[in-house]
């Protein structure tokens, strides 16, 4: 069995009442790859805005597999030091990984994080040399329109992510960058400048399907109804 497992910031863990792109990918894998699958991680939650805490079961949709390692305000400096263990515990496979808004928002520079990017795979290769990643750059939000700094950062980040991808790509444990989705538009695909609705899950799930289909043969075209 293929073991997924995604590994996120607010926009991979969802909040109440959400499905999360997790869902998306799921349904599209069901229909899509003809072998046994399924998604893992250490925690199975949503993020609960009442609470401000990952305690929500609430998902608009909970029959999947809802296991994942993502947190609400969590970045690659949060997941360098949990990836080894997860990896581990977990046996996972592949892993979906959409990581470095909040870093660059709130903890460290492009530079710095992808210093944590390189630790994230050390880590995740210790525990499993085989496993494999699937990469997606920092999704332009809201804040980039009145945050010129904070644009430049992620524009800086997302190139080094590309060039560290490149260097530790290897045979045995393949590096994949995701190009994020090309129609992506935090005026329409957001419900705040940030966090994904229904067309912007299904835009996040379509871009990490197509490529792990088109590099790995994992899956098929992407259909989001």
């Amino acid at each position: 069995m293929l073991r997924f497992m995604p590994v996120g910031d607010s926009m991979t863990i969802g909040s109440a009442g959400e499905h999360t792109w997790r869902y998306r990918l799921w349904q599209h894998l069901c229909t899509a790859y003809g072998e046994p699958f399924t998604l893992v991680g250490p925690r199975e939650t949503l993020h609960d805005p009442s609470t401000d805490a990952p305690t929500s079961y609430a998902y608009a949709d909970p029959e999947f597999p809802r296991a994942h390692l993502a947190g609400w305000g969590e970045g690659w400096c949060h997941m360098a030091p949990l990836i080894g263990d997860a990896v581990r515990s977990c046996r996972a496979d592949v892993l979906l990984v959409s990581l470095g808004l909040i870093d660059l928002g709130f903890y460290t520079n492009a530079e710095q994080t992808a210093d944590n990017v390189r630790a994230f795979v050390a880590e995740a290769r210790g525990a499993r040399p085989g496993v494999r990643m699937a990469v997606m750059p920092v999704v332009r939000n809201i804040r980039v329109e009145a945050d010129e700094t904070f644009a430049g950062q992620v524009e800086r980040f997302n190139a080094l992510l590309a060039e560290t991808a490149a260097e530790l790509d290897e045979p045995a444990s393949p590096i994949l960058l995701v190009q994020p989705p090309a129609t992506y538009d935090f005026h329409t695909d957001t419900y705040d400048g940030t966090h994904p609705n229904e067309s912007g899950e299904h835009k996040i799930a379509g871009a990490f399907a197509e490529a792990v289909w088109q590099e790995w043969g994992l899956g098929g075209p992407y259909k989001s109804s």
